[in-house]
């Protein structure tokens, strides 16, 4: 009996010590795993990828193969006993991450994605890869601070607030194998659009260019007339060429 109460003390003891651990930094929750990173130190709040040679501090921004934030002090950590000299890497959960304002004030719930900073986040202003939703605000627009965010790399197009233009959606459409069927279906459909504009607009002005030359060539009296004619074809295949790509935005944006 005495056995049991001494256990049952034992372990009520141990659990009031862990939640007493957690507590102490309220900022950070999850499971992180060790990792090393070759020739790099990082620190705590530095944005990791990973590749085919390992896992390194990004310094690319919507990099597309986020990974997690380094933790200095996770709740729960997963160690590797081949390691030596590890960092401790949050992939899903909260914890602390280096940011900057680069891609303006970040406010409460704004997405959070990668930059050309090596291992500082920025607020995400179009569709790409992000690293999760900011819990707290940053204004500092002279240092790297750090807030908390709620760590989950996605590629995000959802948000209506983002905005896009179309090369940097086209952009995105490389990542068509991360996007849903309809959303795929709907960059196939604009780059289609886009690209038959070019090929109608391109082929009427070779056309008519052709026959202005020619008919210059029978009657050079008309010459003035025939280049006003070229001239207006032009901006005709101008204005099919913006039409087309009017239509492939539009596309991308509705």
């Amino acid at each position: 009996m005495r056995k049991a109460i001494l256990h049952t003390l034992i372990a009520l003891l141990f659990l009031f010590s862990s939640s007493i651990s957690v507590l102490a930094d309220p900022l950070t929750a999850g499971v992180a795993v060790s990792i090393q990173t070759p020739n790099q130190k990082p620190q705590e709040g530095d944005i990791i990828s990973s590749g085919s040679n390992g896992y390194f501090i990004t310094n690319t921004s919507y990099d597309s193969a986020i990974y997690g934030v380094v933790t200095k002090d996770p709740s729960i950590a997963i160690e590797s006993t081949q390691y030596q000299n590890i960092t401790y890497v949050l992939s899903s959960g909260q914890t602390v991450v280096r940011v900057s304002t680069k891609g303006g004030p970040i406010k409460i719930g704004d997405l959070i994605t990668s930059s050309e900073q090596q291992g500082v986040g920025q607020k995400a202003t179009r569709n790409g890869f992000v690293l999760g939703n900011a819990l707290q605000s940053y204004t500092n627009t002279k240092t790297v601070g750090k807030i908390a965010v709620n760590i989950n790399p996605h590629f995000s197009n959802a948000s209506p607030d983002i905005k896009t233009n179309l090369l940097s959606a086209f952009k995105a459409g490389g990542n068509a194998a991360f996007l849903s069927p309809f959303e795929a279906l709907r960059y196939l459909a604009a780059a289609l659009v886009a690209i038959l504009s070019f090929v109608i607009g391109f082929t009427y002005f070779g056309r008519v260019a052709q026959k202005g030359v020619e008919a210059i060539g029978r009657n050079p009296l008309a010459g003035r007339m025939i280049e006003f004619s070229v001239i207006m074809n032009i901006v005709l295949t101008g204005v099919i060429i913006f039409v087309g790509l009017a239509i492939a935005y539009l596309i991308l944006i509705l």
